[in-house]
Parts: structure tokens; C-alpha cells; sequence
């Protein structure tokens, strides 16, 4: 397994460009799947999840064709209702299929996902809804098996906000018969994005960013053409690397109303912030003040983007409390930090950081996705060098990262494991 070594202690200053957003490309590629004839997206980034989609999709018959940013899809051959478990198991995103399938196919047999060691993530909003629509739903052998010979709108509510859930009972009910309303609806820019797309397509969609979204369905879709939104927590990554080098980054292409959770929060330590033309420019502070957090379904502070922020409140003046209210077991990256010196103490849904020591560089494992990131912005901050392992997991969901922060001055290099 290949590893990321970096050498701490250097600025980072420049210019940076933001890659589409993997959390939207997702849902996005797979509504391919409610259509016949040819779908173009752009500013799809090429990460280990985009690939695993795109081979799934490719597994049900659908004709994938990639060209940079740009990849073509056209499920005209739809030929297979099941995603097998090799390779649904790296990726919990691959339980999206189950709506569009069971939309256009009436039928679906999908693998119980994986991906994230990060909390249960129960898919049983998912299934409680299909159910809703008149699905009937079975498990068997860890497969989820659907059967609903025609979808019928209605009600539903979600005990708590989801967005692969909001995003799958979205792309059901587009062909359903009548009119299906979700209620607690995820908010988020990438369930906006996907109801754009939808609607493109020729599906009637209201509320989409609000917690209540109404979908009248249609008989069927056509293919659309669609840019992928910026990916905010790639941009939220490289703010927060301005912070913990003092630096100064301007951050391309993002979209400054998706963060303005986390631009409040990392003003309130010291970062400046200033929107500019095309996107933000960030400049780190020399002192950092502490700030608490808590994390919260959009437009709260992303849970996405907590294991970041606490890299910097390491680094600043004072205590600080970090309270995780979205996932039940995302402080993995505690112990590794710890490792490179940092204090921290969990208690249940809260840590409680002790900045001011500053980091040194130590041997970390990445555990997740965003893990990864915060170890990666830890060695940056670090005294002496880091090597971080496992970063299989950083590939999953941040395009070039090493290319990026050493672009912007970073010392970092991958090596074989």
C-alpha cells in the first residue's frame, strides 16, 4: 500500500483549483440509469469512487465512455437489476442504484454497502421509504432485494436527515405514479444538484433545498447534460491549509454560498477570508484562536469537515470542544494525532482539544476519507516528517491531493508502502 510522506514546516501560497465534487458526481452518474440515450457530465473528478460507480453502471449494461472530466453514459442496454457485493463493498454510494432500478426495472438486488469505518450509516430510511412507494422489500444473504411492479407517490418522512436517502427516494419517485413528498429532506448543494439534473431530464421537482422536497412523477426521462458542482469539502480542506501553515491560497472555482459554516467558523480563528473573483482566497494568522464546533446536517458546520478543523484548534491558543452529532464513531483520527502530539480527550460526542503544543511528525495510519485529510494537514504543520499510510482512503475522495498542496509549496511525495 503506497504511502504520503511530507516534510512540515513550509508555507503554502498560490493558486489551487477546486475539483468537482465527488458527493454530487455520485447520485448524478447514476441517474444515468432513469434514462435512455446519451448523458454527457463534466467536471466529474477522477477518484477511486467515480471509478468504482462507473464500473457498476457498466456491470448493469450501461455504456460508460470517459474522456477527462468529461464522462458520456447511456443505459439504453440496461440488462442486470443487481449490483453484486465486489463492487458495491468499497462504497456505500453504491446503494443509489436501488431507486433508479426499481424506477425503471421494477426490480433491484443490491449488495449491502460498505465504505467509511465512520458509524452504522443504517440504510433503513432507504428501504422504509421504497417501502412507502410500494416496494417490497426482502434481505437475504446480505443482499437488499426490491420487487415493485409500479411506484405509487406518497408521503414520507425521514426520522433524521439523509442524504443518500433523500437523494434515492428522489430518483424513484421521478417515475413513480402521483405525487411523493419527502419530508426532512436532506438540504444539501449536491441533493440540489441532483434535482437540477432530474429536472433537466424532464422530472418535476419543488423544494429541493429545503426540508421539504415535492416530486410529481413522469412517464419517463431523457438525457441531459450537466456541469458537476465544486466540490466544498476539497475547498473547506485547502482553507484550513492556509490556516495551519500560515499561508496564503487562492482556492479556484468553489462556491463561496456552499461553506459559509465553515468560512464563519475559520473566521472566528483568525483566518482572513475574502471572496474574490472565481472563488476565496485564505491567509493563515500567526496566532490561532480557539473556537468551538459542532457539527450538523447542511447548512450547519459538515461533518465532513470536522477532522480538518481539528487539526487547527491543535495548533491554536486555549481549549476547544469538537461536538460530533452526525456520525457516532468519526473520532478514528483522535488517536493519530495524538501520536503526533496533540491533546485531545473524547468523551462520548465531544473532544475537547488543547492547543498551543504545536505537532510533530510521526508514522500515521489513515482510517477514512477525511482522516486522511487531517493527517495530511498535521504533517504540513508538523515539525520534522510525516508519513502517512493507507491513503488509499485520501483517493477515494481528493483528486491529485499531493499534486495540489505541492503546487502550493508543500514538501509531500508517495511512495510504495
Amino acid at each position: 500500500m503506497e504511502k504520503i510522506i511530507i516534510e512540515g514546516g513550509h508555507r503554502l501560497e498560490g493558486t489551487v483549483a477546486v475539483s468537482g465534487a465527488k458527493n454530487a458526481a455520485l447520485p448524478i452518474l447514476v441517474s444515468a440509469l432513469l434514462t435512455e440515450g446519451w448523458n454527457t457530465f463534466d467536471n466529474v473528478p477522477d477518484l477511486r469512487d467515480i471509478r468504482t460507480i462507473k464500473s457498476l453502471l457498466a456491470d448493469l449494461g450501461v455504456q460508460v465512455e470517459t474522456s477527462g472530466s468529461v464522462v458520456k453514459l447511456d443505459a439504453s442496454g440496461l440488462n442486470s437489476h443487481e449490483a453484486p457485493y465486489d463492487l458495491v463493498r468499497t462504497m456505500r454510494a453504491s446503494v443509489l442504484v436501488l431507486g433508479p432500478l426499481l424506477a425503471r426495472l421494477g426490480r433491484a438486488r443490491v449488495s449491502l454497502p460498505g465504505g467509511c469505518a465512520i458509524g452504522a450509516r443504517p440504510i433503513d430510511l432507504h428501504l422504509k421509504g421504497f417501502e412507502a412507494l410500494g416496494a417490497k422489500i426482502s434481505l437475504n444473504e446480505g443482499y437488499i432485494e426490491a420487487e415493485a411492479p409500479s411506484l405509487k407517490g406518497a408521503e414520507i418522512y425521514f426520522d433524521i436527515s439523509t442524504v443518500t436517502g433523500t437523494e434515492n427516494l428522489m430518483m424513484a419517485a421521478v417515475l413513480a405514479e402521483g405525487c411523493t413528498t419527502l419530508r426532512n429532506a436532506a438540504r444539501e448543494p449536491e441533493v440540489v444538484a441532483l434535482a437540477e439534473v432530474l429536472s433537466q431530464m424532464g422530472a418535476r421537482i419543488e423544494g429541493a433545498g429545503t426540508a421539504v422536497i415535492k416530486i410529481t412523477g413522469v412517464e419517463a426521462l431523457k438525457p441531459t447534460s450537466f456541469t458537476v458542482i465544486p466540490d466544498r469539502i476539497e475547498a473547506g480542506t485547502f482553507l484550513v491549509a492556509a490556516g495551519v501553515t500560515q499561508g496564503d491560497i487562492k482556492i479556484e472555482g468553489c462556491e463561496p454560498s456552499h461553506l459559509q459554516a465553515v468560512i464563519n467558523k475559520l473566521r472566528q480563528t483568525g483566518i482572513t477570508i475574502e471572496q474574490e473573483p472565481g472563488g476565496l482566497r485564505a491567509i493563515g494568522a500567526e496566532t490561532i484562536s480557539s473556537t468551538d464546533v459542532k457539527t450538523l446536517p447542511y447548512p450547519g458546520f459538515p461533518t465532513d469537515m470536522q477532522a480538518q478543523f481539528m487539526v487547527l484548534m491543535c495548533l491554536a491558543n486555549g481549549l476547544s470542544v469538537t461536538s460530533e452529532t452526525v456520525f457516532e464513531n468519526r473520532f478514528i483520527h483522535v488517536s493519530e494525532l495524538q501520536r503526533m502530539g496533540a491533546d485531545i480527550t473524547v468523551s462520548g460526542h465531544a473532544a475537547v482539544v488543547k492547543g498551543g503544543g504545536g505537532l510533530t511528525g510521526a508514522p500515521v495510519m489513515a482510517t477514512d476519507l477525511r482522516a486522511s485529510a487531517s493527517l495530511i494537514l498535521a504533517g504540513l504543520a508538523a515539525t520534522g516528517t510525516t508519513e502517512v499510510s493507507r491513503v488509499y482512503h485520501i483517493d477515494r475522495g481528493y483528486e491529485a491531493i499531493e499534486k495540489k498542496l505541492t503546487q502550493l509549496g508543500g514538501h509531500l511525495e508517495r511512495v510504495p508502502g
